[in-house]
């Protein structure tokens, strides 16, 4: 390294990237079977990461290894019992797309020739295999920005002009269910309509799906009182039970009432493709949808998607013309067609998993953890230990309590048990409130996740929840 050359690795590049892929091995490897305990941060790793900003560099190799040590003692959603939220399964072959797109580093602003075809190109192919008929698609962040991007649309539909004036005096309303994420709030935030604009539209205890007839009366309502209906966003997949709302009733209702009809599927949408395809009827008639492929078709995060059956209904509210950006091509580029300016290649990583593993390997992977889910509940529901929501799973999410004889508080129990699991490190689940009980929830999105580890959640939970009962006295 030189003075004319600064911030290179010189002679030490090669090394380097050595050193990067024998880190990258032994992660993998030890993804192939569950940890039975999390390892703690000790006092030198602590020290570490307390330091001050360095002020001169040091050995890349040395920091390589504090690296391997900080990633280590994370908790990675890759590990095949990580069953909390919905975990990413940090799929082999995505993580050599980030490596590569990162090394490329290119930019899909603006028109960067092949990396733009690819980008159209896997998002054809994702619309193919969810069954959507896009006429086209852009990858974002994360479903929040999916779900903000689209409704964003809806706004300035239902708005004309709204992105330069405001909402002028006007009420906007947006639809969903009670049980749907809270980016949908977020979104309404940040549009302009607020988050008092969410009408959460109640579930049906028994399907956690929307109540369609209530769904129409609210709009109905609004519209006889002079407010603004926005959009209806469907949920195919809640984040607390898995739920997939009605979407052909949905999709009847925003026909008959002229209502933009968005679909956010950022976990569950990937069930389409499978034998679960007959509850997601009514998808295709959709305006647009969100789908996060860095959760339910498990490539590294973050890659989400955005589709969309009217491209122009995107350009009315993102095109704009200064003179730092082109603007003139006959088909636009994505910087007048998504929120983002900057947009890194998030597509490569699920283009080269459909390369490499082919649909059907998805569609094979998609349908074990469907197996697994409907496995946890038949077993805790066979238990006398267990308690679980009154239906099969529709999806991978599988509400489970524990319950113990003389036990005084099953709420406060189960609270207790996700944080001794979490503790104790063999199985990692999640908390869920439903109808304000508490709940364990584990999800089922891993292809590393076997039949046997549905076996040691219940048998783990099981375990601590019986020897915390006595604390509860």
């Amino acid at each position: 390294m030189t003075a004319e050359s600064p911030m290179r690795l010189g002679a030490l590049r090669e090394p380097v990237l050595d050193r990067a892929a024998a880190m990258v091995a032994r992660a993998w490897r030890s993804f192939d079977d569950a940890r039975e305990s999390e390892p703690e941060i000790g006092f030198a790793l602590a020290e570490l990461l307390a330091e001050p900003m360095p002020q001169t560099g040091r050995d890349p190799m040395a920091a390589l290894d504090e690296l391997e040590a900080v990633l280590d003692h994370s908790i990675a959603q890759a590990r095949p019992r990580y069953l909390a939220f919905v975990g990413s399964s940090g799929l082999e072959i995505g993580a050599v797309a980030d490596l590569l797109a990162h090394s490329y580093d290119v930019n899909l602003a603006v028109d960067a020739r092949a990396a733009s075809r690819l980008e159209d190109q896997t998002a054809e192919w994702l619309a193919e295999f969810l069954g959507y008929p896009a006429a086209g698609g852009w990858f974002t962040s994360g479903g929040t920005i999916s779900n903000l991007s689209g409704l964003a649309a809806a706004r300035e539909r239902a708005l004309p002009g709204a992105r330069r004036t405001g909402m002028a005096g006007v009420t906007g309303a947006l639809y969903c269910s009670a049980e749907a994420h809270y980016s949908v709030s977020r979104a309404a935030e940040l549009l302009g309509l607020g988050s008092d604009a969410v009408r959460d539209i109640p579930v049906d205890h028994y399907t956690r799906q929307m109540r369609t007839p209530l769904l129409r009366e609210a709009i109905e309502a609004d519209q006889a009182s002079g407010v603004v209906p926005v959009a209806v966003v469907a949920t195919a997949g809640t984040t607390l039970t898995g739920a997939v709302d009605p979407l052909d009733e949905v999709a009847d209702i925003c026909e008959d009432l002229g209502v933009w009809m968005h679909i956010d599927g950022a976990y569950g949408l990937p069930a389409a493709a499978t034998s679960r395809r007959p509850i997601f009827v009514g998808m295709e008639r959709a305006d647009s949808l969100c789908v996060d492929a860095h959760k339910w078709l498990f490539v590294p995060k973050a890659c989400s998607a955005l589709l969309v059956r009217d491209p122009s209904a995107l350009a009315a509210v993102f095109s704009h013309d200064e003179a730092y950006m082109p603007h003139d091509e006959v088909i636009p580029n994505a910087v007048d067609l998504t929120l983002e300016y900057s947009r890194p290649m998030r597509a490569l990583k699920l283009w080269l998993a459909f390369r490499v593993h082919g649909a059907e390997e998805f569609r094979a992977a998609l349908e074990r953890n469907l197996e697994q889910a409907r496995l946890c509940h038949d077993l805790a529901s066979a238990s006398d230990d267990f308690e679980v929501m009154p239906l099969r799973p529709a999806l991978s999410v599988v509400p489970v309590r524990h319950v113990t004889p003389g036990c005084p508080d099953i709420d406060l129990h189960n609270a207790a048990l996700t944080e001794a699991l979490q503790r104790d490190g063999r199985v990692y689940v999640s908390p869920a409130t439903i109808d304000e009980q508490e709940w364990l929830r584990p999800c089922f999105t891993n292809v590393r996740t076997r039949t046997q580890d549905v076996h040691v959640f219940l048998d783990v939970a099981h375990e601590l929840g019986t020897a915390i009962c006595p604390g509860h006295r």
